[in-house]
């Protein structure tokens, strides 16, 4: 690439980081400047649209850099489509040459565009602190942290929590605690938060257009584009079954009947994709044994509810099943191994730490006379089954806490149990 050229292209794109725009804060922001002393590159994962590259400017603001004290690039700028693998050297010399701070660090966005950007990184990271974010067809997020897997830190957002979702429409949550008119609020908000998710520009410009904007993109970009055109139609089938199913468990085989395709290894091809993607994710059941967690089948949660509102087939009618895959985002975000328990009863989510379960947790819309003893009964199996003293039912709006057979069981709102996670 001609060298004019591109100086030219990252001086305009300077721009871009300088500007002054008051961001959304993100949880996430404490756990990667929690990082950067370890001199590695960190790489932001996540779904697209997640806000990976709000995140790269809200770390800049906090790292308190002026301007020439780092180097913000953004691959996917059609004025780099002639970028090569020799032009790398050319950054530096831009550094050099426009009197930057020596070493700066580097924010690079949707670095996949590039060829051979693993062996630029890893030639210049103990000189920069680097901040890497990417995801497209050519390469997943997921995927761009194995390839520096032992030379790299991988952290993965999400969409916005409950909490991002009221820092974004500026509802303040001080002494909600103590307040009730606050939660009344509260519960109206998280109601909505339910529905609609937290896909940040959608929740920033509260416009819902954007949420099946966002899925086709990621389903065309990400996931068909992948495969034979002639699995076009199978991939959205499966993807809408997903949709339209999640909380509830899957059989591969099954699937593989109802979409009609005959090549099992094809069909878990795509649904690896798809986790790929941060679209899907799948747990398994939990066994000490990996042969019978693999055997048995897995359970499909979606990383944002506004996909399965606004996609999946009638799904709001059940609104218990979108308060648990709602309980497994944030579970996820809090970066847990999370497993279903399932042998006469089943529990929802245990949460596993090192060599033992350390929680178990229940999630149902309402605890009434008619689910009562059955979520009590597959709460009480698994505390029993992993010795644990404390089980927890969470719900939408019910507060209570009570014993049986020496166990305590606390029962809380969900939107309670977020803000108190945090």
């Amino acid at each position: 690439m001609d060298r004019e050229k591109l100086y030219y292209v990252l001086f305009e794109q300077q721009k871009e980081l300088n500007d002054e725009t008051i961001f959304v804060s993100r949880t996430l922001t404490k756990k990667v400047l929690s990082f950067t002393h370890l001199k590695l590159p960190i790489i932001i994962t996540g779904v697209r649209r997640s806000g990976k590259s709000t995140l790269l400017h809200i770390v800049k603001n906090n790292l308190k850099l002026k301007e020439k004290e780092f180097l913000y690039i953004n691959f996917n700028d059609e004025r780099l489509v002639n970028f090569e693998i020799e032009d790398f050297q050319k950054i530096l010399d831009f550094l050099n040459e426009q009197n930057y701070k020596e070493n700066c660090p580097l924010f690079l966005d949707e670095i996949q565009e590039t060829i051979g950007w693993e062996k630029w990184i890893d030639r210049i990271k103990e000189k920069h602190l680097i901040f890497i974010t990417g995801s497209n067809s050519k390469l997943l997020s997921k995927e761009i942290s194995s390839i520096l897997t032992g030379r790299s830190i991988s952290i993965s957002l999400y969409p916005f929590s409950f909490k991002e979702f009221l820092d974004a429409k500026k509802i303040k949550i001080e002494n909600w605690k103590l307040d009730l008119k606050v939660q009344s609020s509260l519960r109206k908000e998280f109601l909505d938060f339910l529905f609609s998710g937290g896909i940040p520009k959608v929740i920033v410009e509260n416009d819902k257009r954007l949420i099946k904007e966002n899925y086709e993109n990621i389903l065309y970009r990400d996931i068909i584009k992948r495969f034979n055109k002639n699995l076009e139609k199978p991939i959205k089938e499966i993807s809408v079954y997903l949709l339209s199913n999640v909380s509830n468990e899957l059989s591969t085989r099954s699937l593989s009947k109802t979409i009609q395709i005959k090549n099992l290894s094809t069909v878990k091809s795509i649904l690896e994709t798809f986790e790929n993607a941060f679209l899907f994710f799948f747990i398994n059941k939990f066994d000490f044994s990996i042969k019978k967690q693999i055997q048995n089948p897995r359970k499909i949660y979606c990383v944002d509810n506004g996909f399965v509102t606004e996609i999946g087939f009638k799904f709001s009618e059940n609104k218990g099943r979108l308060l648990e895959n709602l309980v497994f985002t944030e579970l996820k975000r809090n970066g847990n191994e999370i497993y279903y328990f399932s042998e006469k009863g089943e529990c929802d989510f245990v949460i596993r730490e090192g060599a033992k379960v350390s929680k178990a947790i229940q999630v149902c819309y309402d605890l009434n006379e008619e689910n009562r003893e059955r979520e009590i009964n597959g709460l009480i199996e698994a505390l029993n089954k992993f010795k644990l003293k404390e089980g927890l039912i969470l719900t939408y709006d019910k507060d209570d806490e009570f014993k049986i057979e020496n166990k305590k069981i606390k029962v809380m709102p969900i939107w309670k149990w977020i803000l108190e996670e945090v």
